[in-house]
């Protein structure tokens, strides 16, 4: 006990700090994503629809150093986006915490895009036909009708997004890498502590880690039993 109490007092906090702003950035580019191509899949039938949502569905079935090996190639220093934006803005994503945040919103996408598909598909078309003929615009209709009808799903699988987010590991780290204070997540964190056999470490990690998860999950389940 007092080895725990030692090593919590004297513990660097900074990991959980980042792991908390990666994934609040992170579910809201996953967020803004994945309501928009969420709509687009419950609402529009087009040729190569069910392909291209499997394309953005494979995130959750793909290993994440697959993931991560796909946002070096296209943003990494040689690749097509990485390039451009090194020579024109002098900025990388490799080797800092934004690779962490773009590459945990790539895993937690699926689950926010998935919810708001189901959500939307459970609006009564009805009751936005009645908007329509109140001239609402389409897009007041979106605002007014859809989106707060669909609203309690899409927040729930925007809670499990943020969850994944947060223990967010193999794609980050070949991203981001694991570099102390700059860009070690708690995930990260829990990993070196293994490897470095400082166990009370690990421990107290894999306990914060627990809990924050935890109560993502139970609010999560909430908002699923709202729908």
């Amino acid at each position: 006990m007092n080895t725990l109490t030692s090593t919590l007092a004297s513990m660097d906090w900074f990991p959980v700090i980042l792991s908390i702003k990666v994934a609040v950035f992170a579910t809201l580019l996953a967020l803004l994503m994945g309501v928009s191509l969420g709509w687009v899949f419950a609402r529009r039938r087009f040729p190569g629809r069910s392909v291209l949502e499997a394309a953005f569905m494979l995130p959750l079935v793909l290993p994440p150093t697959v993931i991560g090996w796909g946002i070096l190639v296209l943003a990494g220093r040689r690749g097509p986006l990485g390039a451009f934006l090194r020579e024109h803005f002098d900025y990388t994503i490799i080797f800092n915490w934004h690779g962490a945040v773009v590459a945990s919103a790539v895993v937690a996408l699926p689950l926010v895009l998935k919810s708001a598909s189901a959500a939307f598909e459970g609006v009564d078309r009805s009751l936005e036909a009645a908007a329509s003929t109140l001239r609402q615009s389409p897009m007041s209709v979106f605002l007014r009708v859809t989106l707060p009808l669909a609203w309690p799903g899409i927040l729930a699988g925007t809670l499990l997004a943020f969850a994944r987010a947060m223990g967010e590991f193999g794609a980050s780290l070949m991203v981001a890498g694991s570099i102390p204070g700059q860009t070690q997540t708690l995930s990260m964190a829990i990993y070196d502590a293994v490897q470095a056999g400082k166990d009370d470490l690990a421990l107290i990690l894999v306990a914060i880690t627990s809990l924050l998860s935890i109560t993502v999950l139970v609010l999560s389940n909430r908002f699923f039993s709202l729908r």
